[in-house]
């Protein structure tokens, strides 16, 4: 069993930074792939940034590439978003997400993941 627990939302102002955590229970196999996503209020949730916890591969989605770095912390279970140079249009729910596999190129689509965590807001102003 599989569990996502998300932390570290907040309100910054424009320019700032936060760095969201994401600790995963259950077997290391099952969350070999870890993926961010957000949505925002009357949009789609779409996927933000993914990593391949076994190579540290790395997707991020256009609008955030520079600015938002993942990363895992194998020892610790752990998933991190440094979020810098936020904008308003951040602004969202982050949501953490795992799979033990995913298809090839499919890191971005937020079917691909099993595992869902509840969330944590993000606010920028």
């Amino acid at each position: 069993h599989v569990q996502l627990v998300e932390s570290g939302g907040d309100s910054v102002e424009a320019g700032g930074s936060l760095r969201l955590s994401c600790l995963a229970s259950g077997p290391p196999y099952t969350h070999k792939y870890m993926a961010w996503f957000r949505r925002a209020p009357g949009n789609a949730r779409e996927g933000v940034a993914a990593i391949d916890t076994g190579d540290g591969s790395t997707y991020y989605l256009n609008s955030v590439e520079g600015r938002f770095t993942i990363s895992h912390d194998n020892a610790k279970n752990t998933l991190y978003l440094q979020m810098n140079s936020l904008k308003s249009e951040d602004t969202a729910s982050y949501y953490c997400a795992a799979s033990g596999r995913i298809g090839a190129g499919k890191a971005r689509m937020e079917s691909s993941y099993s595992y869902w965590g509840q969330g944590t807001q993000v606010t920028v102003s």
